[in-house]
């Protein structure tokens, strides 16, 4: 029978080195659980403690609103009443105004955002792709305060001088249009604020779409090019449908900013808690703002309590428009397989 030779320090290496059938090594396997196990209980707490803080925000939410949810129940969607002073509220005012003025900003951010991200990747000399995307960029820091002070101190003259006085010249005997563009020259109104916040969230909007155009691979549009396909067909044929998701992720994140901006719509919309006409120019107001200006002096009682329903509506506003874009991309990917 052979002896059996000790082991040296190669051999002793060699074991240490020998891997299992996972292909990991030994020790490393004996030592990796430990780290696996932590980093998913950081993982594991890190999400629940996302959907603890979101169930905390909608429960607050919910038991700051009960008194006005049991008093005015859901016709407080459509009532125009706001009087503190005899305790009757309604949020039909903030509402059309938080959703009028996104609807005016996305009109508007869209289309400009879509050329923007188009020039930067398709069209742009190299020498200027760089700059300009900084500066795109750039206008996302901008504080919301200083948008609405520059909206108010310099936007607004102007465009009083140069869109509502000849709008209001031009289509003052038209049926619907002159009441449409009705109101005082003051330039404060549904159709300012939508504009400041069409301008505060273009950058947003563009940076996604751009960063989006620009994972699509080269060869399939090398390929369109090949074909004969001019930019435009490019884009809106090979490079829209492979980056849809991400450009209606990018409209959904300029949305969202929109629905909740504060302080620029503050300064711009006017703060009137009246709804008499449907003209663009009219003060109105917001869910945002019109919590920004009150919720500090609020009472006890049915006052704090309607503002924390319009707090609530406001999130379910968003919860709406964040299911409903889910939706939209589930029908765009059933439409692809039904295609293909």
């Amino acid at each position: 029978m052979a002896a059996t030779l000790p082991a040296t320090s190669y051999d002793k290496k060699n074991e240490m080195e020998r891997v299992t059938p996972s292909g990991e090594p030994a020790q490393r396997r004996r030592i990796m659980p430990w780290g696996d196990a932590l980093f998913s209980l950081v993982v594991h707490a890190a999400a629940w403690l996302t959907l603890a803080l979101l169930a905390g925000i909608i429960g607050s939410l919910i038991i700051g609103a009960a008194p006005a949810m049991h008093q005015f129940g859901i016709g407080f969607l459509w009532s125009k009443d706001w009087d503190p002073v005899q305790d009757k509220y309604g949020g039909l005012v903030m509402i059309y105004g938080t959703l009028m003025s996104s609807f005016i900003a996305l009109a508007i951010a869209v289309p400009v955002s879509f050329g923007i991200a188009l020039f930067l990747t398709e069209m742009s000399p190299k020498w200027l792709k760089r700059p300009l995307g900084i500066a795109i960029e750039l206008l996302a820091a901008v504080p919301s305060i200083v948008y609405g002070m520059w909206g108010l101190l310099v936007f607004s003259p102007l465009l009083v001088t140069y869109v509502q006085q000849p709008l209001q010249t031009m289509f003052a005997n038209v049926p619907f249009l002159g009441t449409l563009f009705s109101g005082p020259p003051v330039g404060i109104g549904l159709l300012s604020a939508g504009i400041i916040l069409a301008i505060m969230i273009i950058p947003f909007i563009a940076a996604t779409m751009r960063d989006v155009f620009d994972v699509t691979p080269p060869m399939l549009k090398e390929s369109a090019y090949g074909l004969g396909s001019t930019t435009w067909e490019v884009v809106w044929k090979v490079v829209l449908p492979y980056t849809k998701t991400g450009v209606i992720g990018g409209i959904m994140l300029g949305l969202g900013r929109a629905l909740g901006e504060t302080m620029a719509v503050t300064f711009m919309i006017g703060n009137a808690n009246q709804l008499d006409s449907l003209s663009l120019f009219d003060a109105a107001n917001s869910i945002a703002s019109v919590l920004a200006n009150e919720f500090a002096e609020a009472g006890e009682g049915l006052h704090k309590a309607a503002l924390m329903y319009l707090g609530l509506i406001l999130f379910l506003i968003t919860f709406i428009v964040l299911g409903l874009s889910r939706l939209l991309l589930m029908r765009l990917k059933r439409g692809e397989g039904r295609r293909s």
